[in-house]
């Protein structure tokens, strides 16, 4: 194997293992951001963790983020809840750096 070939597998290897985290990351994040809702919404016992694994399904609706805030958004307009797009989005945000924090520190 040339050298050449060893960096392109490497960067194969870093690209693949960049996207596995990425996406444990953005699960733990909306199970987070579930569990964050699910208060706010005053869900309480094994409601709470049935809604954050709904808000990890709801991911799975379209790339990125925005079929995840919808749902969040949807179920808040529905009952009620005070919270601004800016403020879903920023606890998304705030969620995300927690989701990686705890991904790093587990290994």
């Amino acid at each position: 194997m040339s050298t050449f070939d060893k960096r392109e597998q490497g960067f194969e290897n870093k690209f693949a293992h960049d996207e596995e985290l990425r996406f444990k990351a953005t699960a733990r994040r909306n199970k987070l951001l579930g569990l964050w809702a699910a208060g706010l919404l005053g869900y309480e016992g094994a409601k709470v963790e049935e809604y954050a694994k709904e808000v990890v399904r709801a991911d799975f609706e379209e790339p990125g983020d925005e079929d995840v805030f919808r749902k969040i958004r949807a179920d808040f307009d529905a009952n009620n809840v005070d919270q601004s797009d800016h403020q879903i989005r920023r606890t998304m945000d705030e969620l995300m750096a927690t989701a990686v924090d705890q991904l790093q520190n587990e290994g």
